[in-house]
């Protein structure tokens, strides 16, 4: 029988493999790595370091090592191929087959994940010992089975290692490309906007203008001096990502004056904001958005007048309103509320909730995240 010294092996193999963990983190180190991820790096490499004298002390290797048998060409060939396939399913299990039930909790995932990942390593090396016995036409003593669960073992959890390094890379790669796609939706919206921009000091100048010559009327003063504050603070909004709820309702009021210009007593609000939630941040603009849309898709007449209600519960704000559809064409794009939960989302990690349930429209702008 020839001699196979088994821990030299498994110390140049580790070598190998230790240097390609500290290749891996390097491509990743311009991003912070979640601490999850640091912590099984460092579980994985102090098991693989620790293995070869954990058999040491039982005396496993020399078992080992004299139980060897002769190595061949059928031999190797069919170590690799079971191996290749055992690394093979166990990456494409922990990698990509986890997406199937990612949408469980995380204890019936790593329930699931474990089942999987040992049924796998057991029915393999089951595989294995007796695909080898049946093609090569020698079977395994006590101790060479021993060791073929040792070796698979070993093969699962640098498989399992991998890839979470891989998932973890993707991930980060996903997020990189929506913010990325949401730089370019915002790019082509300044664009946009600087190509339909009014001049401010021209549209300022002509406020004050109309302003001097309507003095005596004072309800049309009031609806030009609203107009002239919306638009000043649509101007300095542009520039921040996020306003106080405070600076929000100054806005929203001053918009409603000018929706109860047109509408008089078609049109109703009620405005309930608790206090406390003053200095809580928002998107500008989006609760007049929401008004907005309750203005522009139903119907506000004397026999029908819309009733709007903002208020405020559970560190949250709602905007609701009764449906009653418009029945003559609205032109709308039909994105303002989709844009808004994407806008929502990037600056406060949150979505926006929108329900329509007993003919009641009902949108939540949650407070409790910031970033």
């Amino acid at each position: 029988m020839r001699e196979v010294k088994i821990v030299p092996n498994i110390a140049v193999n580790l070598s190998t493999f230790i240097t390609r963990i500290k290749q891996k983190i390097v491509s990743i180190s311009m991003q912070q790595v979640r601490s999850f991820i640091v912590f099984k790096i460092a579980v994985l490499i102090t098991l693989l370091i620790n293995l070869p004298r954990a058999l040491s002390l039982f005396h496993i290797t020399d078992k080992l090592v004299d139980s060897f048998s002769e190595v061949s060409i059928h031999d190797i060939v069919i170590r690799v191929i079971y191996m290749f396939f055992f690394s093979l399913v166990a990456l494409l299990l922990n990698a990509n087959w986890k997406d199937r039930y990612a949408f469980l909790n995380i204890y019936v995932k790593t329930s699931i994940t474990v089942v999987l990942n040992t049924g796998l390593y057991l029915g393999f090396v089951y595989l294995f010992i007796n695909g080898y016995t049946f093609f090569i036409g020698n079977a395994f003593s006590d101790s060479e089975v021993g060791l073929q669960y040792f070796v698979y073992f070993v093969i699962l959890l640098i498989c399992i290692f991998v890839a979470s390094i891989l998932r973890y890379q993707i991930k980060q790669q996903k997020q990189l490309l929506e913010n990325e796609r949401l730089k370019q939706q915002n790019l082509q919206k300044e664009l946009t906007a600087l190509k339909n921009q009014i001049n401010p000091h021209f549209l300022f100048n002509s406020l004050n203008s109309l302003n001097a010559l309507i003095r005596g009327n004072k309800e049309a003063t009031k609806f030009v001096n609203n107009l002239s504050f919306l638009y000043r603070y649509i101007l300095q909004s542009g520039e921040r990502d996020l306003v106080t709820v405070e600076e929000e309702l100054k806005f929203l009021q001053s918009y409603i004056l000018l929706i109860k210009t047109r509408y008089q007593d078609r049109f109703n609000i009620d405005i309930n904001i608790d206090e406390k939630l003053s200095g809580e941040e928002i998107p500008p603009l989006a609760m007049q958005l929401l008004v907005e849309n309750a203005v522009k898709h139903n119907e506000i007449s004397q026999e029908n007048p819309l009733h709007v209600r903002v208020y405020s519960q559970d560190q949250a704000l709602y905007v609701e309103n009764i449906i009653k559809p418009r029945t003559s064409l609205v032109q709308s794009t039909g994105n303002g509320l989709a844009n808004l939960d994407k806008r929502y989302y990037l600056l406060k990690k949150e979505h926006i909730l929108i329900d329509k349930r007993n003919g009641v429209f009902v949108v939540k702008l949650p407070l409790n995240r910031n970033i």
